[in-house]
C-alpha cells in the first residue's frame, strides 16, 4: 500500500503502509518395554490385537500439501498439521495462538486478531507490500497479490469454524500455489459434508483472563444427508466474545478496550449424483470486530512500558472490524486416466480502523488550522474483490505420475483514508485530507509437475509454473488525482525438483529445490515537499524470487510409535522488494539480496497407551548478504524471526471413574527478535525484542456424548512481546508493541450427536 503524503507532517515523509528431544535411552526402554508386551499378547484373539495396536501407534497424519491426499510421511517437504479439535480444546483463539505453538514460524499480529502478518522460515524484511506466505482455504487461494490492499498485514485469521485442521508448508511452495508462497504456506481444510449419516455438535466455553475481562465462545455444527451417499448439507455457527485485557488513561480512559466478538457461519453442500463425479459448493462469513487494538505503548530505550502494566494512553478509540465473505464451488470428476477438479471462487474482504495520531500530528495539525486541536485521527478503510477460477489434472497413482493445471486470479481493490481533527474550543471537527488509492491485478498461469517412480525407493518430481500478471494503480487527494494511472506487466516463473529415497518402509530421506516469487508493481511518482514530482524516480519495481535447498528426513520408528522429522535448507534471497521513503513519499523499490540457513526437527513419540510426548526445535538464521540503503550493511540480521525457538509437551490418558481423560503440559521457547535494522536511516528503525517462554495446560474428560476440556495458556502470567510496531517511531511516535493475552483459563463444554 502506497499511503498518500499528508503535507502538514512533520519530516514531510509519507505513513508507511501498513522440540528439547526425547532422551534415546528413554525411548529404546520403552521401546523394549511395549515389544515384550507385544510378545506376551501374541496369544489375544487378533481383533484384540488390532485394537492394542490402535492404541500404541501414532495416527498416520494425512495431508493435502501436493494436491493429492497421502500420509505426511511420504511428502517431501516439511508439513505441520494441526488438528482444530486439540487446537479447542487449548484454548486457541486467533491466528497468532495457531501459529505461536510451532517454532519457526512469527505471526506478528498489528494489535490484534485479523491484522496478521506471518514469516515462515526467515523470509520477511519485516515491513511488507507483498506477502511472503501464501494462505489457502482448501484449495481457494485468499488474499491479495498485489501491492496495494495491505495484503501482507491481513492474513486470513479464520476462526475454528469447522475446520478439520490446518496445514502449514514450510519452503517455498511457488510452483503448486503461487505468487506470494515465498517462505510457505498456511492452509485451512475445512470439514466436508457427509452423505450417509446425520450428526452434529455444539459446545459452549468460558475464560477468564487476568487483567481483564471474562470472554465466551458458542458454535454448532450439523450435518444432514440430504439423500443417502448422493448429497449431504453441512451448516456451521459460530460466536465468540474475547473480554479485552489492555486499558486506557488519557481522554478515552475506559477498561479493556481491546474487547470484542468474533462471528462467523458455513454452509457447505456436497452432491455426488454418480459414482465418478462429486460437486461441493460452499459459503463462507466471518465478522471481526474489536473496540480498539491491542497495543501498549513502550519507551525504546528503556523497553518498558510507558504508562503502566497494559495501559495505553488515548485521545480516542481505535476500533476496528475486519469482514470477510468467501464463496467456493468445486467439481471432482474421476476419468480414470485421471482426476479433473475445477475450482471457482469470490471473495470479499472489508476492513475498516482508525488509528490515534494525536501524540505526533497533534502540534503540526494546531498550526496548520490555526487553533489548537485535542484528537487527530487517521481512518482507514481497505477493500478488495477477488475471484479466482483454476482447473487441474491429476493422475492416479503409478510409476509415471503427473499434475497439470491453469489459474485466473481477478481482483479490484482500494484503499481510502482521512486524516481528520476535532477543535479543542468548540468540539467541531474538520478534514486534513482524505485520499482514495483505486488498483487492480490480473494474473494469469500454467502449471504442473511430473513424478517418476523408478522402483520401491527412488522417487523423482520436476514441475514449473508460468505466470503473467497486470496491475493498475492510481491516487487521489481531496478528489484531484495526482497523477495519470500507473501500470505494469510482469512475467515469472517458478520451479520444483525433488529426489526422494525410502530408506525402508518406514522412513525416507528427500533433497529439494524449489523456488518462490512475489510480484512486482507500479509505482506512484514520487513527490517532493512541495508536490511537485520528483524526475527519473523508478515508475515500477520487479519481482522479487528466492531458491530454497533442502535436505530432509522423516521416519515412523519403534513400531510407529515414534515420528521423526528433520530438515537442514538454505535459502537464497534477490532483488529484495522494500519501501524507500523518498521526498514527501514513500515507493517501493528491489536492492539488496539476503540468505537463510536452518535446520527444524520435529519428535512425536507414543509412550505405550497412555503418554503422548512431542517435541520439536527450529534454528534460524537470516541474514542480509548485500548493503542495501533502506534496511542495512550485509550482515544485518532479517526482523521478526528468532535463531533459535522450541517447544516440548507430555500428554498422559487415564481413566476417571470409567470415563477417558487426559491431562497435558506443553513449553515454548522463542528466542530474542529484531523489530527491524540498526543503520541509520533505515526504513524501519530497530528494536530488540527480549526472548519469552510460555506455559500452558490442558485437561479433559469424555462422559460419551459430553465431553469437557480445561485449559490454561500463559499459565505464569509473562508479558511477551509477540510484536513491535516501529514503524512511526521516525515521526516521534512512540514503540507500539503487541503482548500476549495474560493469564487465561477456561474451560469448554461439548456435546456430539
Amino acid at each position: 500500500m502506497h499511503p498518500v503524503p499528508f503535507s502538514c507532517a512533520p519530516n514531510r515523509r509519507a505513513l508507511p503502509s501498513r522440540r528439547s528431544a526425547v532422551s534415546l535411552l528413554v525411548s529404546l526402554a520403552l521401546a523394549s518395554l511395549a515389544q515384550a508386551q507385544t510378545a506376551a499378547a501374541e496369544a489375544d484373539p487378533p481383533a484384540d490385537k488390532r485394537a492394542r495396536a490402535d492404541v500404541q501407534q501414532l495416527d498416520v497424519v494425512v495431508v493435502t500439501a501436493n494436491r493429492r491426499r497421502e500420509p505426511a510421511r511420504d511428502v517431501p517437504i516439511q508439513v505441520n498439521t494441526l488438528s482444530a479439535d486439540q487446537l479447542e480444546r487449548s484454548g486457541a483463539a486467533s491466528l497468532a495462538d495457531y501459529a505461536g505453538s510451532l517454532p519457526g514460524i512469527d505471526a506478528k499480529t498489528n494489535g490484534g486478531p485479523g491484522r496478521s502478518q506471518i514469516t515462515l522460515r526467515g523470509v520477511t524484511t519485516g515491513d511488507l507490500a507483498i506477502p511472503t506466505v501464501g494462505v489457502y482455504v482448501d484449495d481457494v487461494a485468499f488474499g491479495s497479490s498485489s501491492a496495494f490492499v495491505a495484503g501482507a498485514t491481513s492474513a486470513l485469521d479464520m476462526s475454528l469454524l469447522d475446520l478439520d485442521h490446518i496445514e502449514l508448508l514450510r519452503g517455498p511452495q511457488g510452483t503448486l500455489y503461487g505468487a506470494g508462497a515465498m517462505g510457505g504456506l498456511l492452509k485451512y481444510v475445512t470439514h466436508e459434508p457427509d452423505t450417509s449419516a446425520l450428526s452434529g455438535k455444539a459446545s459452549v466455553g468460558v475464560r477468564s483472563t487476568a487483567h481483564g475481562g471474562m470472554g465466551h465462545t458458542e458454535h454448532a455444527v450439523v450435518n444432514v444427508p440430504l439423500k443417502e451417499d448422493v448429497a449431504g448439507l453441512r451448516v456451521a455457527v459460530f460466536n465468540d466474545h474475547d473480554g479485552g485485557f489492555v486499558d486506557a488513561i488519557g481522554l478515552a480512559a475506559g477498561k479493556a478496550v481491546n474487547a470484542g466478538n468474533t462471528r462467523g457461519a458455513r454452509v457447505s453442500l456436497l452432491v455426488e449424483p454418480i459414482a465418478k463425479l462429486k460437486l461441493r459448493l460452499t459459503t463462507t462469513a466471518q465478522d471481526i470486530k474489536r473496540d480498539g487494538t491491542g497495543y501498549v505503548e513502550y519507551s525504546a530505550q528503556t523497553g518498558q512500558p510507558l504508562d503502566g502494566d497494559l495501559v495505553r494512553n488515548l485521545a480516542a478509540r481505535e476500533p476496528y472490524n475486519v469482514n470477510v465473505r468467501l464463496t467456493s464451488g468445486e467439481a471432482e470428476y474421476d476419468f480414470g486416466w485421471a482426476r479433473m477438479n475445477a475450482i471457482a471462487s469470490e471473495q470479499r474482504f472489508d476492513s475498516v480502523n482508525r488509528q490515534d495520531v494525536t501524540s505526533f500530528f497533534g502540534p503540526p495539525m494546531s498550526a496548520a488550522f490555526g487553533t489548537p486541536v485535542d484528537i487527530v485521527m487517521l481512518n482507514n478503510a481497505i477493500k478488495l474483490r477477488k475471484s479466482t477460477q483454476e482447473l487441474r489434472l491429476t493422475s492416479p497413482r503409478g510409476t509415471f505420475e503427473w499434475l497439470a493445471g491453469v489459474y485466473q486470479d481477478k481482483e479490484t481493490g482500494g484503499v481510502d483514508q482521512r486524516l481528520w481533527v476535532r477543535i479543542a474550543a468548540d468540539g467541531s471537527m474538520a478534514d486534513a485530507v482524505t485520499t482514495a488509492q483505486p488498483s487492480s491485478y490480473r494474473e494469469t498461469a500454467a502449471y504442473g509437475d511430473l513424478t517418476l517412480n523408478l522402483d520401491k525407493r527412488w522417487s523423482l518430481t520436476a514441475g514449473a509454473r508460468l505466470a503473467h500478471n497486470k496491475q493498475q494503480y492510481l491516487a487521489i487527494s481531496n478528489g484531484t488525482p495526482l497523477f495519470d494511472q500507473a501500470g505494469s506487466a510482469e512475467t515469472s516463473k517458478t520451479y520444483l525438483a525433488t529426489v526422494r529415497y525410502a530408506l525402508d518402509a518406514v522412513s525416507n530421506v528427500y533433497f529439494r529445490a524449489a523456488s518462490g516469487y512475489r510480484p512486482g508493481g507500479p509505482n506512484a511518482p514520487a513527490i517532493d515537499a512541495s508536490g511537485q514530482p520528483i524526475p527519473n524516480t523508478p515508475r515500477t519495481f520487479r519481482s522479487d524470487s528466492l531458491w530454497s535447498y533442502e535436505l530432509g528426513y522423516k521416519a515412523d520408528l519403534l513400531d510407529k510409535r515414534l515420528n521423526v522429522e528433520a530438515a537442514l535448507y538454505t535459502i537464497r534471497w534477490n532483488d529484495l522488494q522494500q519501501n524507500v521513503a523518498l521526498g514527501a513519499s514513500t515507493i517501493v523499490t528491489n536492492a539488496g539480496k539476503a540468505r537463510v540457513n536452518g535446520a527444524e526437527l520435529t519428535l512425536n513419540y507414543k509412550a505405550g497407551g497412555a503418554w503422548n510426548l512431542n517435541a520439536s526445535l527450529a534454528y534460524t538464521d537470516p541474514k542480509l548478504t548485500e548493503d542495501t540503503s533502506s534496511l542495512g550493511k550485509a550482515g544485518a540480521r532479517l526482523p521478526n524471526t528468532a535463531k533459535f525457538a522450541g517447544s516440548a509437551g507430555a500428554a498422559y490418558r487415564f481413566d476417571l471413574g470409567g470415563h477417558a481423560s487426559s491431562a497435558g503440559l506443553s513449553v515454548r521457547r522463542v528466542g530474542q527478535r529484531n523489530a527491524g535494522f540498526d543503520e541509520p536511516g533505515t526504513s524501519l528503525p530497530n528494536f530488540s525484542m527480549p526472548g519469552y517462554t510460555l506455559l500452558d495446560a490442558q485437561a479433559g474428560i469424555d462422559f460419551g456424548r459430553f465431553q469437557l476440556a480445561l485449559f490454561g495458556r500463559n499459565l505464569t502470567d509473562k508479558r511477551a512481546l509477540l510484536a513491535a510496531d516501529t514503524a512511526l517511531m521516525a515521526f516521534g511516535a512512540p514503540l507500539r508493541n503487541t503482548v500476549v493475552q495474560p493469564r487465561t483459563v477456561g474451560a469448554t463444554l461439548t456435546a456430539t450427536f
